[in-house]
Protein backbone atom coordinates (compact mmCIF):
# COMPACT_ATOMS: atom_id res chain seq x y z
CA UNK A 1 0.00 0.00 0.00
CA UNK A 2 1.61 3.70 -0.84
CA UNK A 3 0.44 7.22 -2.17
CA UNK A 4 -1.04 7.35 -5.35
CA UNK A 5 1.40 9.76 -6.75
CA UNK A 6 5.08 9.99 -7.31
CA UNK A 7 4.94 13.56 -6.47
CA UNK A 8 3.30 15.70 -3.34
CA UNK A 9 2.90 18.89 -5.11
CA UNK A 10 -0.84 19.89 -2.78
CA UNK A 11 -3.91 18.67 -0.81
CA UNK A 12 -6.22 19.76 -3.61
CA UNK A 13 -7.95 16.24 -5.42
CA UNK A 14 -5.32 14.39 -2.84
CA UNK A 15 -7.84 11.28 -2.02
CA UNK A 16 -8.58 10.59 1.41
CA UNK A 17 -6.65 7.04 2.06
CA UNK A 18 -3.26 8.97 0.87
CA UNK A 19 -4.09 11.65 3.42
CA UNK A 20 -4.95 9.04 6.00
CA UNK A 21 -2.10 6.95 5.12
CA UNK A 22 0.59 9.75 5.74
CA UNK A 23 -0.82 10.95 9.12
CA UNK A 24 -1.06 7.10 10.56
CA UNK A 25 2.70 6.64 9.22
CA UNK A 26 3.84 9.66 10.66
CA UNK A 27 2.58 8.31 14.05
CA UNK A 28 4.78 5.79 13.69
CA UNK A 29 7.73 8.23 12.83
CA UNK A 30 7.01 10.58 16.14
CA UNK A 31 7.54 7.41 18.32
CA UNK A 32 10.79 7.45 16.81
CA UNK A 33 11.44 11.14 17.91
CA UNK A 34 10.61 10.57 21.16
CA UNK A 35 13.49 7.71 21.45
CA UNK A 36 16.63 8.65 22.67
CA UNK A 37 18.61 7.46 18.98
CA UNK A 38 16.29 9.44 16.75
CA UNK A 39 17.87 7.75 13.93
CA UNK A 40 16.32 5.18 11.01
CA UNK A 41 18.38 3.63 8.42
CA UNK A 42 15.40 3.56 6.09
CA UNK A 43 16.29 6.31 3.28
CA UNK A 44 20.34 5.36 3.36
CA UNK A 45 21.99 5.57 0.32
CA UNK A 46 19.04 7.90 -1.07
CA UNK A 47 20.04 11.68 -1.76
CA UNK A 48 17.67 14.48 -1.05
CA UNK A 49 18.28 18.25 -2.32
CA UNK A 50 16.27 21.03 -1.03
CA UNK A 51 16.02 24.14 -3.33
CA UNK A 52 14.85 27.19 -1.38
CA UNK A 53 13.77 29.95 -3.79
CA UNK A 54 12.42 31.85 -0.99
CA UNK A 55 13.59 32.71 2.64
CA UNK A 56 12.47 29.50 5.11
CA UNK A 57 13.68 28.91 8.67
CA UNK A 58 10.71 26.31 10.01
CA UNK A 59 9.91 24.57 6.64
CA UNK A 60 13.70 24.27 5.48
CA UNK A 61 14.76 22.97 9.08
CA UNK A 62 12.14 20.59 9.90
CA UNK A 63 12.60 19.06 6.47
CA UNK A 64 16.66 18.93 6.56
CA UNK A 65 15.94 16.98 10.28
CA UNK A 66 13.31 14.98 8.84
CA UNK A 67 15.89 13.93 5.88
CA UNK A 68 18.97 13.51 7.98
CA UNK A 69 16.82 11.41 10.92
CA UNK A 70 16.00 8.85 8.11
CA UNK A 71 19.64 8.96 6.75
CA UNK A 72 19.40 10.29 3.67
CA UNK A 73 22.37 12.32 2.23
CA UNK A 74 21.14 16.08 2.17
CA UNK A 75 22.17 19.30 -0.22
CA UNK A 76 20.39 22.85 0.24
CA UNK A 77 20.39 25.06 -2.24
CA UNK A 78 19.27 28.60 -1.93
CA UNK A 79 18.63 31.36 -4.55
CA UNK A 80 21.22 33.41 -3.06
CA UNK A 81 24.07 31.20 -3.10
CA UNK A 82 22.97 29.15 -6.06
CA UNK A 83 23.46 30.03 -10.14
CA UNK A 84 20.17 31.53 -10.59
CA UNK A 85 21.55 34.52 -9.08
CA UNK A 86 23.81 34.19 -12.70
CA UNK A 87 20.25 34.17 -14.53
CA UNK A 88 19.85 30.46 -14.72
CA UNK A 89 16.50 29.11 -15.05
CA UNK A 90 14.75 27.12 -12.55
CA UNK A 91 14.49 23.92 -15.51
CA UNK A 92 18.47 24.36 -16.18
CA UNK A 93 18.83 24.39 -12.25
CA UNK A 94 16.98 21.46 -11.18
CA UNK A 95 18.38 19.18 -14.65
CA UNK A 96 21.40 19.89 -13.68
CA UNK A 97 21.39 19.40 -10.09
CA UNK A 98 19.29 15.82 -11.23
CA UNK A 99 22.35 14.98 -13.78
CA UNK A 100 24.05 14.30 -10.00
CA UNK A 101 21.81 11.52 -9.67
CA UNK A 102 19.83 12.66 -7.02
CA UNK A 103 16.34 10.51 -5.61
CA UNK A 104 13.75 13.68 -4.25
CA UNK A 105 13.85 17.43 -4.27
CA UNK A 106 11.97 19.61 -1.77
CA UNK A 107 10.80 22.76 -3.55
CA UNK A 108 9.93 25.97 -2.09
CA UNK A 109 9.66 29.09 -4.55
CA UNK A 110 7.60 32.40 -4.26
CA UNK A 111 5.92 31.56 -7.89
CA UNK A 112 2.17 29.24 -7.68
CA UNK A 113 2.39 26.48 -9.56
CA UNK A 114 6.57 26.08 -9.71
CA UNK A 115 6.92 22.92 -8.02
CA UNK A 116 4.11 21.24 -10.75
CA UNK A 117 6.39 22.88 -13.84
CA UNK A 118 9.35 20.63 -11.55
CA UNK A 119 7.98 17.35 -11.77
CA UNK A 120 6.91 17.48 -15.47
CA UNK A 121 11.05 17.79 -16.52
CA UNK A 122 13.25 16.02 -13.94
CA UNK A 123 12.62 12.67 -12.73
CA UNK A 124 12.93 12.96 -9.05
CA UNK A 125 10.41 12.88 -6.64
CA UNK A 126 9.18 16.26 -5.75
CA UNK A 127 7.55 17.90 -2.60
CA UNK A 128 6.03 21.09 -2.66
CA UNK A 129 7.52 23.03 0.95
CA UNK A 130 5.36 25.87 -0.43
CA UNK A 131 4.71 27.78 -3.56
CA UNK A 132 3.73 31.26 -4.25
CA UNK A 133 0.23 31.66 -2.90
CA UNK A 134 -0.78 28.35 -4.53
CA UNK A 135 -0.12 25.76 -1.41
CA UNK A 136 1.75 24.08 1.36
CA UNK A 137 1.11 20.94 2.02
CA UNK A 138 2.95 19.45 4.62
CA UNK A 139 1.47 22.42 6.74
CA UNK A 140 -1.11 21.47 5.73
CA UNK A 141 -0.61 17.87 6.77
CA UNK A 142 1.02 18.47 10.24
CA UNK A 143 -1.60 20.82 10.75
CA UNK A 144 -4.10 17.91 10.22
CA UNK A 145 -1.94 15.58 12.67
CA UNK A 146 -2.25 17.66 15.47
CA UNK A 147 -5.73 18.36 15.11
CA UNK A 148 -6.28 14.39 14.91
CA UNK A 149 -3.80 14.06 18.10
CA UNK A 150 -5.70 15.98 20.24
CA UNK A 151 -9.67 14.92 19.55
CA UNK A 152 -8.91 11.84 18.13
CA UNK A 153 -10.58 12.33 14.70
CA UNK A 154 -10.93 14.69 12.04
CA UNK A 155 -14.24 14.21 10.56
CA UNK A 156 -17.25 16.46 12.38
CA UNK A 157 -14.88 18.62 13.75
CA UNK A 158 -15.12 22.38 12.62
CA UNK A 159 -11.91 24.43 12.22
CA UNK A 160 -11.78 28.03 11.76
CA UNK A 161 -8.91 29.64 9.85
CA UNK A 162 -8.17 33.35 10.78
CA UNK A 163 -6.41 36.46 9.55
CA UNK A 164 -5.16 36.94 5.89
CA UNK A 165 -6.56 34.21 4.13
CA UNK A 166 -6.22 35.98 0.95
CA UNK A 167 -2.54 35.41 0.80
CA UNK A 168 -2.19 32.40 2.80
CA UNK A 169 -1.04 28.78 0.63
CA UNK A 170 -1.09 27.69 4.26
CA UNK A 171 -5.23 28.64 4.19
CA UNK A 172 -5.29 26.72 0.99
CA UNK A 173 -4.17 23.39 1.66
CA UNK A 174 -5.83 23.24 5.17
CA UNK A 175 -8.92 24.00 3.50
CA UNK A 176 -8.43 21.08 1.05
CA UNK A 177 -7.07 18.83 3.41
CA UNK A 178 -9.61 19.39 6.36
CA UNK A 179 -12.92 18.99 4.33
CA UNK A 180 -11.81 16.08 2.30
CA UNK A 181 -11.05 14.14 5.91
CA UNK A 182 -14.63 14.97 6.64
CA UNK A 183 -14.25 18.06 8.93
CA UNK A 184 -16.04 21.53 8.28
CA UNK A 185 -13.97 24.51 7.71
CA UNK A 186 -14.73 28.48 7.99
CA UNK A 187 -12.07 31.24 7.48
CA UNK A 188 -12.50 34.57 9.34
CA UNK A 189 -11.01 37.88 8.70
CA UNK A 190 -11.12 41.51 7.08
CA UNK A 191 -13.69 41.62 3.66
CA UNK A 192 -10.34 42.95 2.31
CA UNK A 193 -8.32 39.74 3.14
CA UNK A 194 -10.69 36.70 2.18
CA UNK A 195 -10.50 35.49 -1.68
CA UNK A 196 -13.60 36.57 -3.41
CA UNK A 197 -16.15 33.50 -4.32
CA UNK A 198 -14.04 31.37 -1.27
CA UNK A 199 -17.23 30.39 -0.46
CA UNK A 200 -17.39 27.87 -3.70
CA UNK A 201 -14.22 25.82 -1.91
CA UNK A 202 -17.24 25.38 0.18
CA UNK A 203 -16.57 27.22 3.65
CA UNK A 204 -18.15 29.76 5.63
CA UNK A 205 -16.90 33.58 6.01
CA UNK A 206 -17.06 35.27 8.82
CA UNK A 207 -16.33 38.82 9.18
CA UNK A 208 -16.25 39.41 13.37
CA UNK A 209 -14.33 36.82 15.21
CA UNK A 210 -16.83 36.57 18.36
CA UNK A 211 -19.56 35.29 15.99
CA UNK A 212 -17.73 32.27 15.02
CA UNK A 213 -15.85 31.23 18.53
CA UNK A 214 -18.49 29.47 20.00
CA UNK A 215 -18.94 27.21 17.04
CA UNK A 216 -15.15 25.76 16.67
CA UNK A 217 -13.16 23.33 18.07
CA UNK A 218 -10.26 24.70 16.69
CA UNK A 219 -8.41 28.12 15.71
CA UNK A 220 -5.78 28.17 12.86
CA UNK A 221 -4.60 31.68 13.38
CA UNK A 222 -2.39 32.83 10.28
CA UNK A 223 0.54 35.23 10.66
CA UNK A 224 0.04 38.75 9.19
CA UNK A 225 2.30 39.88 7.05
CA UNK A 226 3.51 43.18 8.50
CA UNK A 227 4.95 43.93 5.02
CA UNK A 228 1.60 44.21 3.60
CA UNK A 229 0.00 46.32 6.17
CA UNK A 230 1.04 49.15 3.96
CA UNK A 231 -0.81 47.65 1.54
CA UNK A 232 -4.33 49.35 2.83
CA UNK A 233 -5.64 45.89 3.75
CA UNK A 234 -6.72 47.28 7.09
CA UNK A 235 -5.89 50.80 9.02
CA UNK A 236 -3.16 49.33 11.68
CA UNK A 237 -2.08 45.98 13.78
CA UNK A 238 -3.61 47.67 16.43
CA UNK A 239 -6.67 47.76 14.72
CA UNK A 240 -6.24 44.40 13.17
CA UNK A 241 -5.72 42.79 17.09
CA UNK A 242 -8.69 44.63 18.43
CA UNK A 243 -11.37 43.16 15.84
CA UNK A 244 -9.47 39.99 14.96
CA UNK A 245 -7.01 39.21 17.67
CA UNK A 246 -7.18 35.78 19.70
CA UNK A 247 -7.48 36.61 23.21
CA UNK A 248 -8.08 35.02 26.79
CA UNK A 249 -10.93 37.14 27.01
CA UNK A 250 -12.57 36.55 23.56
CA UNK A 251 -11.69 32.46 24.19
CA UNK A 252 -13.72 32.56 27.72
CA UNK A 253 -16.15 34.47 26.32
CA UNK A 254 -16.63 31.71 24.38
CA UNK A 255 -17.21 29.19 27.31
CA UNK A 256 -16.06 26.15 25.50
CA UNK A 257 -11.91 24.83 25.14
CA UNK A 258 -10.59 26.11 21.64
CA UNK A 259 -7.66 24.39 20.34
CA UNK A 260 -5.12 27.19 18.94
CA UNK A 261 -2.66 26.37 15.93
CA UNK A 262 -0.30 28.84 14.09
CA UNK A 263 2.17 27.99 11.47
CA UNK A 264 4.96 30.44 12.79
CA UNK A 265 6.57 32.96 13.20
CA UNK A 266 3.98 34.59 15.73
CA UNK A 267 3.25 37.83 15.57
CA UNK A 268 2.58 38.40 19.74
CA UNK A 269 0.09 40.80 20.72
CA UNK A 270 -1.22 41.25 17.12
CA UNK A 271 -3.01 37.59 15.50
CA UNK A 272 -2.61 36.21 18.66
CA UNK A 273 -2.05 37.54 22.78
CA UNK A 274 0.92 36.14 24.22
CA UNK A 275 -1.05 34.25 26.89
CA UNK A 276 -3.17 32.35 24.43
CA UNK A 277 0.43 31.25 22.42
CA UNK A 278 1.57 30.34 25.94
CA UNK A 279 -1.98 29.11 27.15
CA UNK A 280 -2.99 25.39 27.83
CA UNK A 281 -5.10 25.15 24.84
CA UNK A 282 -2.07 26.10 22.05
CA UNK A 283 -0.59 22.97 20.03
CA UNK A 284 1.70 25.79 18.59
CA UNK A 285 4.93 23.60 19.89
CA UNK A 286 2.87 20.78 19.27
CA UNK A 287 2.93 21.28 15.45
CA UNK A 288 7.05 21.66 15.44
CA UNK A 289 7.36 18.27 16.50
CA UNK A 290 4.95 16.74 14.37
CA UNK A 291 5.73 18.53 11.30
CA UNK A 292 9.29 16.26 11.44
CA UNK A 293 7.26 13.37 11.84
CA UNK A 294 4.64 14.15 8.91
CA UNK A 295 8.22 14.87 6.83
CA UNK A 296 9.46 11.69 8.25
CA UNK A 297 6.33 9.93 6.65
CA UNK A 298 6.05 11.55 3.10
CA UNK A 299 9.68 11.25 2.78
CA UNK A 300 9.53 7.49 3.62
CA UNK A 301 6.33 6.88 1.20
CA UNK A 302 8.11 8.80 -1.45
CA UNK A 303 11.42 7.53 -0.73
CA UNK A 304 10.56 3.84 -0.97
CA UNK A 305 7.93 3.51 -3.24
CA UNK A 306 8.39 1.19 -5.86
Amino acid sequence: MGLSSRHLLGLQGVPKEDIQLILDTAVSFKEILNRPIKKVPTLQGKTIVNLFFENSTRTRTSFELAERRLSADVLTFTASTSSVTKGETLKDTARNIEAMKIDMVVMRHNVAGAADFLSKVIQSNVINAGDGQHEHPTQGLLDMYSLREKFGKLEGLHVCIVGDILHSRVARSNIFGLQTMGAKVSVCGPATLIPREIEQLGVDVYHHIDDILPKVDALNVLRIQLEREAGGYFPSLREFHRFFGVTKERLEKAGKPISILHPGPINRDVELSADVADGPHSLILEQVLNGVAIRMAILYLLGTAQ
